[in-house]
């Protein structure tokens, strides 16, 4: 994490979240927007929906874990957090961090808890009970059918540790480090076949951050020796912190060039929010941000392709995406800095202290799904993603201290193209009102993806109005989708979030504020169908091809 500015009934409408409302009228709108022609774009890989759990905050503890909770298991999971976690649709989750990765023993967190110590964590300065480790998560994550994206030590660690952790997660028993698995009461290989090599290296704030050329050097060796270990990993190596440090680039193609063979991923990771956005119509547009990012690092990859005379492919993971407040925290972490620098301390740090727990607005969910319009739109570069984070630290999921969980605004964005996204993801030609931005000149006020499961015969239309001021009328057509020729769209459901203060939030007083209500596309004669969609607003609309 970046440590400064950067079929049938829907999961979500079984919970009964989905609140009736009439179509938006006619008269109400001004433009109109045609989504048509849409382009294939690539199959939807299933961990373009992940998730991240840092130990940070109350994402671990008082998150997925309280023993004292009234939900809780006998190894501490909370059950009404594990059943969202399911509701939200998440794959695959990037674990344990996050900057705290960068300083973490990950041998800290197996065997008996309470033979377990207790450690110091410098990147949020707070206190590390290890209740939870590598072996408890494990665990979790086949609670939640969820993958785990591992994350490894370059801070502290390196070589060494990376092998021990990887014999120890994925060993077959028989050796030091499997056998002591087995002891710990996990008998089966956990099967961990997706890695990060280290955390934002480049970033000062990152405990045994490098430059460029010492990180390339350094992951060249770690991946060179785990892929010698077990060929079929899949490894994520750091890309720069963000598109807007001055490593941007230089970093990327430094570490692919040093390392691509041995590389399956290079990551990106990206914040936003309304105030660190040049307008808040900007801000509703952050996707043009995340769209560059995207096709800068993707042209980096294939360049370095190109060179070195290889198929081998090295996609996106974009295992950092969302939206956070940062200059809170900023502000918080400057006090704390302030108050440091005078003399010596010996307070003990904070245990799960309550960091970053961003309440989200309905503005705020309108870009979250924009995002994912953006991720689904280059998922043939962007073949994996994390939301973060995934529970009480910047959100969708929060949850009360021996009380409720509840879901934010984001969760329903998320959730809709998590539990529905499949097959084939589509990138329409859209045609309509366009909108000009301080940061990103002209750029049109709608953006949609289209996904289709050809042999299912079932489709998604995503479609979000970026457009701060005025509603717009959506005409879209799916006639030339593979198997819809001669055939009509039939809509199965179709659910807006939409408020007319955009930033209305939910609450554990109000935790249904801010829900999708459903509303009512009108079926043409040509086989389209057309939405009315005010500002501010997000979209989606299942349906399923029949002969006209």
């Amino acid at each position: 994490m970046i440590d400064q500015e950067p079929q049938g009934t829907s999961a979500v409408e079984a919970q009964g979240h989905v609140t009736d409302s009439p179509t938006f009228p006619p008269d109400d709108l001004s433009d109109t927007a045609l989504v048509h022609a849409p382009t294939a774009v690539a199959d939807i890989p299933s961990r373009l929906f992940g998730s991240f759990i840092e130990h940070m905050g109350r994402g671990v503890y008082g998150g997925i874990y309280e023993k004292d909770h009234p939900t809780a298991d006998t190894w501490g999971f909370r059950h009404d957090v594990i059943d969202m976690v399911k509701e939200l649709g998440v794959t695959c989750i990037r674990y344990p961090g996050g900057n705290f990765v960068s300083n973490y023993d990950w041998k800290d967190g197996i065997g008996p808890r309470d033979q377990r110590p207790v450690r110091r964590d410098l990147a949020w300065h707070s206190t590390e009970s290890n209740e939870v480790g590598i072996d408890d998560f494990h665990r979790w994550s086949r609670m939640t059918g969820t993958e785990i994206m591992l994350a490894t030590n370059l801070g502290t660690k390196g070589i060494q540790e990376c092998l021990d952790e990887l014999e120890y997660v994925n060993g077959a028993p028989g050796t030091a480090w499997a056998d002591l698995r087995v002891r710990n009461g996990i008998p089966e290989s956990m099967d961990i076949s997706m890695w990060c090599l280290g955390n934002e290296m480049d970033g000062p704030w990152q405990v045994g951050h490098m430059d460029a050329q010492e990180y390339a050097a350094t992951v060249a060796k770690v991946s060179h020796a785990m892929k010698l270990a077990e060929s079929g990993l899949q490894l994520v190596a750091c890309g720069s912190s963000s598109a807007h440090m001055p490593s941007f680039g230089h970093w990327e193609r430094t570490v692919l060039e040093k390392a691509y063979e041995h590389l399956d991923f290079i990551s990106c990771h990206a914040y936003y929010y309304d105030r660190g956005a040049a307008s808040f119509q900007d801000f509703l547009l952050s996707s043009a941000d995340m769209t560059h990012f995207i096709t800068t690092v993707a042209e980096i990859s294939s360049s370095v392709k190109a060179r070195r005379h290889t198929n081998h492919e090295v996609a996106l993971s974009f295992d950092e995406w969302g939206i956070w407040y940062s200059d809170e925290w900023n502000r918080q972490e400057q006090r704390w800095i302030e108050e440091a620098a005078a003399g010596l301390h010996h307070d003990p740090w904070p245990q799960a202290p309550h960091l970053l727990e961003d309440r989200y607005t309905a503005a705020d969910a309108v870009v979250e799904g924009s995002l994912m319009i953006t991720l689904l739109k280059h998922c043939k570069q962007v073949r994996s993603a994390s939301r973060a984070q995934l529970v009480n630290v910047i959100a969708p999921i929060m949850a009360e201290t021996k009380g409720p969980a509840w879901r934010q605004s984001v969760f329903y964005p998320f959730a809709a193209a998590a539990n529905f996204a499949r097959g084939v993801a589509y990138a329409p030609i859209i045609e309509g009102p366009r909108l000009s931005t301080q940061h990103f000149g002209e750029v049109q006020a709608i953006d949609s993806v289209i996904t289709w499961d050809e042999r299912r015969k079932q489709g998604l239309v995503l479609i979000v109005n970026r457009d701060e001021q005025r509603p717009h009328t959506v005409t879209v057509d799916c006639s030339s989708m593979p198997g819809m020729t001669g055939s009509r769209m039939i809509i199965d459901s179709a659910q807006m979030l939409h408020e007319d203060d955009p930033m209305k939030c939910n609450s554990p007083e109000e935790p249904n504020a801010v829900v999708p209500r459903q509303v009512t596309p009108r079926s043409n004669t040509d086989g389209s169908i057309t939405l009315d969609m005010p500002e501010i607003s997000w979209a989606a609309i299942r349906f399923h091809g029949s002969q006209a």
